[in-house]
């Protein structure tokens, strides 16, 4: 490939690279992959320029769907233009070796065809990227009859190299050092001719230089591609974890406005339709259930209230106190004065930990708010006991609907957001309606046993 006569010529390589990314002009990109809307700000912007970018064999591009595009007009320009410019190096040393004076063939062919000839492999170097191999071996090949080729198929050595595949570049290698060997003697020098020693390692180490730079081109350009399916599984991860907490927190939120607001509004329904359906009752009956739907309705914004302002809150504020094991009497008192017949039974041995006290609190309600809308004028049997080590167990059972009126409008997702909160305290809900008539709600929950409590 390089003539011996040229040995004194330092060779460098103008080949792939360039150590620069280009940045596509287009306006927007679309990024429906990661199913977010497009955010605005500085930020934003090299976000989508890096999710934008794409490496190919010839040097970082611009791509959307990874396929190679062409080069631009001028990147395309200086890479075959340094090649060129090898090349004439390499036929101005060679020419300057031809005796004085000197006619024939060869002569005439360095003049006319050998540029011929590179003119050719630099325009079959416009579709290397299409045909990496096939290119590469016939500029490497066509090279034999051509110094001024040879800076083509360096450029061409070099480009094959960066795909870091073995056999296809040794056999590049090995090709471009028979080259060599062959065009040293394709003309008339004026020196004598050199040993063999000197013949082989001149093109035999400017091929490893080659193949050198080129692995370490691909080696960069592998890192890049790495960097970046990093860096989009990363922001893939962080949007879907920013997804699922969004979800999260709905059903936080709509747990707690159930829990709060469907006792309250279920009770107050219940009295309402008492009144409409009624029509009999005393004047007293009539004030007190008037009295006790204000009440109710009073309370219910005020709990709501409660809610909103924690949702409000910063995240470092307190939480306003949440109900407990303690709060069952008296919330069985409040279904008492709203017309339930419910009789509480207790029988818990210390303190169960917050959140299953609190959890027991949500069964009870949600228990007694069913018991009120679906089965009035039933007897509710409410049981709770257990404790340290033994678990939790909490029971509410009614006797069935004595009388048959139409009830509030039920949501369907009580039972199915209890089951959900039982199940993250690690227990297990049943409800099931009993043959005889009634229905029976029944949790047990963990309670562990505290260190130092034994």
């Amino acid at each position: 490939m390089f003539p011996a006569s040229c040995r004194v010529v330092k060779p460098s390589i103008a080949g792939p690279g360039g150590g620069h990314i280009g940045v596509a002009s287009r306006p927007g990109f679309d990024q429906s992959r990661i199913r977010r809307r497009p955010r605005s700000g500085p930020e934003s912007s090299r976000v989508r320029l890096r999710r934008r970018a794409r490496v190919d064999d010839d040097g970082p591009v611009i791509t959307d769907d990874g396929a190679p595009p062409p080069l631009r007009s001028w990147q395309q320009a200086w890479r075959l233009l340094a090649a060129a410019a090898l090349g004439l190096v390499l036929w101005v040393l060679t020419a300057a070796q031809v005796p004085p004076g000197a006619e024939g063939p060869k002569v005439e062919w360095l003049v006319t065809g050998d540029p011929l000839v590179a003119v050719a492999c630099l325009v079959a170097l416009l579709w290397r990227r299409r045909f990496p191999v096939v290119v590469a071996m016939a500029v490497i090949v066509v090279s034999t009859a051509s110094v001024l080729a040879v800076g083509a198929a360096t450029y061409a050595l070099g480009s094959l190299a960066t795909r870091r595949r073995p056999v296809e570049t040794s056999v590049a290698a090995v090709l471009c050092v028979v080259t060599s060997l062959l065009t040293s003697g394709l003309y008339p020098r004026r020196d004598l001719a050199e040993p063999l020693w000197l013949l082989l390692s001149v093109p035999v180490l400017t091929v490893g230089i080659v193949v050198a730079v080129g692995a370490a081109v691909g080696a960069r350009r592998e890192e890049l591609r790495s960097l970046r399916a990093r860096a989009e599984s990363a922001e893939r991860e962080q949007t879907a974890r920013a997804a699922e907490a969004r979800i999260m927190e709905r059903h936080r939120i709509a747990r707690e406005m159930h829990d709060v607001l469907a006792h309250r509004v279920s009770l107050v329904a219940m009295q309402a339709g008492v009144l409409g359906h009624r029509r009999d009752l005393p004047a007293e009956q009539v004030t007190e259930l008037a009295r006790g739907i204000a009440d109710g309705s009073h309370q219910a914004l005020e709990e709501l209230r409660d809610v909103l302002g924690v949702l409000r809150a910063s995240p470092e504020g307190l939480e306003p106190p949440q109900p407990s094991v303690a709060d069952l009497p008296a919330l069985v008192t409040n279904a008492r004065g709203l017309g339930l017949d419910v009789t509480l039974t207790a029988s818990t041995t210390g303190e169960p930990p917050d959140a299953i006290a609190r959890t027991v609190y949500r069964i009870v309600q949600e228990g007694l708010t069913n018991a009120g809308k679906h089965a009035p004028g039933a007897r509710v049997a409410v049981t709770v006991e257990g404790e340290a080590g033994d678990g939790l167990r909490v029971t509410i059972r009614d006797s069935g609907a004595s009388r048959a009126i139409a009830g509030p409008p039920s949501s369907g997702f009580g039972l199915l957001g209890l089951a959900e909160r039982v199940e993250l305290a690690g227990g297990e809900l049943d409800h099931h309606a009993e043959p005889g008539g009634g229905f029976v709600l029944a949790a047990r929950l963990p309670w562990p046993v505290r260190e130092g409590s034994e």
